[in-house]
C-alpha cells in the first residue's frame, strides 16, 4: 500500500516509516524539521529512509493547509499515519501557541485532507497524558478523560474529539492510539532517557523529578511500531454493540476507535535509572527534585483491547530496551569504551 506518514523524521514516526518500507510498502513522509530538538538528528533518521526506493520526502509544516493539501492531492496515499505533533508536557507551559498551531490545526487540515481524497484509514497519535487526573490504575481507554493537567493532553483529547466528529459525519475510519512513555534507539533528546546518559557520561548530575518515585509504563519503540502498523493493517470499523445510552469512549457507532499503546509494565523511575546505571557501568550523581507541573505521578497502560483486537504483544524488558538505547548512542556520538571508563 501506500501510506503517507507525518512527523516522518520524527522517533516514532521514522521508525514506523522503516518498518512500513521494509516490508515492502510505499511512504509519503512529511515534516517540518522544525528546532524543537536537534534538526540533525531528523535529519540523519531521514538518510536511513531515504535510502529506500519507496520513500519520499517533504518538507511541510501540517499547519499550513495549502502546502499539505498539494503533498496530499499528489500522493493519494491509501492509509495515514498520523504522527506529527508539538510534543512535550513541559514545553507546553513556555510555548502554548505552538501545541495549538501543530495539534489542533495540523490535525484539523490532516482530517480534511482525509476526508476530500477518500483515505481508507487514518491512525493517529494520542498519549497517556490524556488521563491527566485521573488515577484508576490500570488506565482503561474506556474511563473518561475530562481532567487533563497539561496543554499538550488538552489539544490530545481534541484530536480525539476532532477524530471521531469526522468519523461520524464523513464516515473517516479512525483510528488514534494513546502512547506510554516510548524508548529506544534514535530517540528523542528531550527525553529522560537520553537527558539521563548524556549527563552521565560527562559525569554531570541528573535531575529526577519526584525524588524518582513515580512509574512510568516505558515501552520500547519496536514494540510501538508492532502496535502501530497492526493497527493501520486493521481498518477501524463502527462498534454494533455501542450503546448511545451508555456511551463507550473508547469505541462509537462510527468507524473509529481509541486504543492504549504500552508495555502493560511500569517500572519506577528509580529502577529505571539503576538498569542505565549498570548498562552504562556509572553511578549517577541525582539531584532530588519536586514533580513538575503538568506531570502525572503514575502511568499504568491497559492493553487489553490491542491485544484482543491487533493481538499485540509487548515483549521488550527495559533491561534489553535501555542496552539497546545505550548501543546506539555509543554508536551514534562515537563513544568508545575509554570514554566510558574515564567517566566511571
Amino acid at each position: 500500500m501506500k501510506a503517507l506518514v507525518t512527523g516522518a523524521a520524527g522517533f516514532i514516526g521514522a521508525a514506523t516509516s522503516l518498518a512500513l518500507l521494509q516490508r515492502g510498502d510505499t511512504v509519503v513522509g512529511i515534516d517540518n524539521l522544525n528546532d524543537y530538538y536537534d534538526v540533525s538528528l531528523k535529519e540523519a533518521r531521514l538518510e536511513r529512509l531515504q535510502a529506500h526506493n519507496h520513500f519520499e520526502f517533504h518538507k511541510v509544516d501540517i499547519s499550513n493547509a495549502a502546502a499539505l493539501k498539494a503533498v496530499y492531492e499528489a500522493a493519494r496515499p491509501d492509509r495515514v499515519v498520523h504522527l506529527a505533533a508539538q510534543a512535550g508536557v513541559r514545553h507546553s507551559l513556555d510555548a502554548p501557541q505552538a501545541y495549538v498551531d501543530a495539534n489542533v490545526t495540523g490535525f484539523l487540515n490532516v482530517l480534511e485532507c482525509a476526508r476530500h481524497t477518500g483515505t481508507e484509514h487514518l491512525v493517529f497519535a494520542s498519549t497517556s497524558s490524556v488521563y491527566g487526573a485521573h488515577e484508576n490504575m490500570p488506565f482503561s481507554e474506556h474511563d473518561p478523560v475530562d481532567h487533563p493537567v497539561s496543554l499538550y493532553a488538552a489539544t490530545k483529547i481534541a484530536n480525539e474529539r476532532m477524530a471521531h466528529t469526522y468519523a461520524h459525519l464523513f464516515q473517516i475510519p479512525c483510528s488514534g492510539l494513546r502512547f506510554f512513555t516510548v524508548y529506544g534507539p534514535w530517540g528523542r533528546p528531550d527525553m529522560a532517557l537520553f537527558k539521563f546518559t548524556k549527563k552521565m557520561l560527562a559525569g554531570e548530575p541528573i535531575d529526577v523529578f519526584n525524588k524518582g518515585h513515580h512509574t512510568r509504563d516505558f515501552t520500547y519503540i519496536d514494540d510501538i511500531v508492532e502496535g502501530v502498523i497492526r493497527t493501520l493493517d486493521r481498518v477501524a470499523d463502527p462498534d454494533p454493540d455501542w450503546d448511545p445510552s451508555n456511551p463507550d469512549p473508547a469505541s462509537s457507532s462510527a468507524p473509529y476507535r481509541i486504543y492504549n499503546i504500552g508495555s502493560n509494565n511500569p517500572a519506577e523511575l528509580a529502577r529505571y535509572i539503576e538498569v542505565l546505571e549498570t548498562t552504562l557501568g556509572i553511578t549517577a550523581r541525582k539531584n532530588l527534585l519536586p514533580m513538575q507541573p503538568g506531570d502525572v505521578a503514575d502511568t499504568f497502560a491497559d492493553v487489553d483491547e490491542l491485544m484482543a483486537d491487533m493481538d499485540y504483544r509487548p515483549t521488550t524488558t527495559i533491561e534489553e530496551g535501555i542496552a539497546a538505547f545505550v548501543d546506539w548512542y555509543r554508536s551514534y556520538y562515537n563513544i568508545e569504551d575509554t570514554q566510558l571508563a574515564t567517566n566511571q
